[in-house]
């Protein structure tokens, strides 16, 4: 249910994702007033969504290891992780009589794998502690006064705001609430926003009709992804990933997906090699492949002497024609390097995540607005990235968290003015 709209409130959260969240129960356990303000009907609906594969929570991954996932944000995201970092995440989640558990690939999630209870409790809690919720509640920037503009139920409204928290996501899922909608009404103010781009999302490479029909939704796996680093190091990481209708994605493809997109960016395409058999080595394919076919197709050849399964075989003859696989010596090197040439990210509303946002250069430490003096900033809105893994959640976490107490400290310090705009 939600609370009737206030004219004012000490500390304004827009946003109900996990960042928002935290933010106001930051706050809260400060003894401020919180009004919380979420555009849909019920906060935390990407969060949920995360969930339904299994929530994962955060990593097992130890420091500095895990700060550097934050690439050239590491610095500044590891700052926050200093004040909640994952083994404060469980902890967290077992206050609201959440257990968890460490993955064999080191990812944690809750002993259930679910989204829903953690986040049913946790609302709960914050309820009860006397966070006011206000549901249908769309941000639409401030009034020539500084007061918070807001489209409900019935009709927009206005907030002043002793201080503000935003956390109104990246661009992902934007059916979900964050739609990135919030970029212009910054710059406008001032506010320095490096536009939002797809991050952890697949690629196209432009297969061919028969190559899509067949082979769409087919996993590909094991491979092996090789490339170069900024350093010129050879490179490589073994996964799975996926051929959809259009290209590439997958958990190996997310993985790689901050280095493929920028690639694209500076050249216009970028390369992806695989090791479509990563148990066997290029001189043993090549004597498998040297023997008689008897009346075999090539197809069927292929399959039997290197032991791809049907969708690995198919991806090499798109990539490579039928002639070239007839050489034993070239198809077992195209086995072991098959370059995959992505042409583009898929759009960003597709995307698991999204680069981009508020520059962390337009902050200051407590994570509050330069040109805006009582208006902090949180979540995915940020500008900084991380692999799916858990570190995404764990970033917006801590961020929340250090905005809400940001936001405390402003309103210590500024107990007579309500935040400008």
């Amino acid at each position: 249910m939600s609370s009737p709209t206030p004219a004012t409130a000490q500390l304004a959260v827009v946003g109900g994702g996990p960042a928002g969240l935290m933010a106001a129960e930051a706050a809260r356990a400060a003894g401020v007033e919180v009004d919380l303000f979420e555009g849909k009907g019920s906060v935390g609906r990407k969060f949920l969504i995360a969930g339904k594969g299994g929530l994962n929570l955060t990593h097992g991954e130890p420091r500095p290891g895990f700060d550097a996932r934050y690439r050239e944000r590491a610095r500044e995201v590891g700052a926050w992780l200093d004040d909640f970092d994952a083994g404060a995440l469980r902890e967290w989640a077992r206050s609201l009589g959440v257990e968890t558990f460490v993955g064999s690939s080191g990812r944690v999630f809750p002993l259930d794998r679910k989204a829903a209870p953690l986040l049913r409790g946790w609302v709960r809690r914050l309820r009860d502690q006397g966070v006011r919720f206000h549901v249908h509640h769309r941000w639409l920037g401030w009034d020539e006064d500084g007061a918070l503009r807001l489209a409900a139920p019935e009709g927009e409204r206005r907030v002043r705001a002793g201080a503000t928290v935003l956390a109104l996501g990246g661009g992902s899922w934007p059916q979900l609430g964050s739609d990135g909608a919030w970029q212009d009404l910054l710059r406008a103010r001032g506010v320095d926003v490096a536009p939002l781009v797809p991050a952890n999302c697949g690629f196209d490479v432009g297969w061919s009709a028969h190559f899509a029909e067949r082979h769409a939704g087919a996993p590909l796996k094991p491979v092996v992804a090789h490339w170069r680093d900024a350093d010129g190091r050879e490179r490589s990481l073994q996964g799975e990933c996926v051929a959809t209708a259009t290209g590439v994605e997958g958990s190996l493809v997310y993985a790689l997906s901050a280095m493929l997109r920028d690639a694209i960016a500076a050249a216009g395409e970028a390369v992806l090699t695989l090791d479509l058999a990563p148990g066997r080595d290029v001189e043993r394919l090549q004597r498998d492949l040297a023997r008689p076919r008897n009346g075999r197709s090539l197809g069927e050849h292929l399959r039997r002497q290197t032991g791809l399964g049907a969708a690995k075989a198919a991806l090499l003859r798109e990539v490579c024609g039928g002639a070239a696989l007839q050489d034993p010596q070239r198809a077992a090197q195209a086995i072991k390097r098959l370059p995959l040439r992505l042409r583009r990210p898929r759009p960003l509303a597709e995307a698991i995540s999204s680069a981009g946002g508020v520059r962390l250069e337009a902050l200051d430490e407590r994570l509050m607005l330069k040109a805006l003096p009582g208006t902090f900033c949180a979540g995915e809105m940020l500008d900084w990235e991380a692999p799916t893994g858990g570190y995404l959640l764990t970033a917006c976490y801590a961020s929340g968290l250090r905005a809400g107490r940001g936001a405390v400290a402003w309103l210590r310090g500024h107990r007579s003015a309500p935040a400008s705009a």
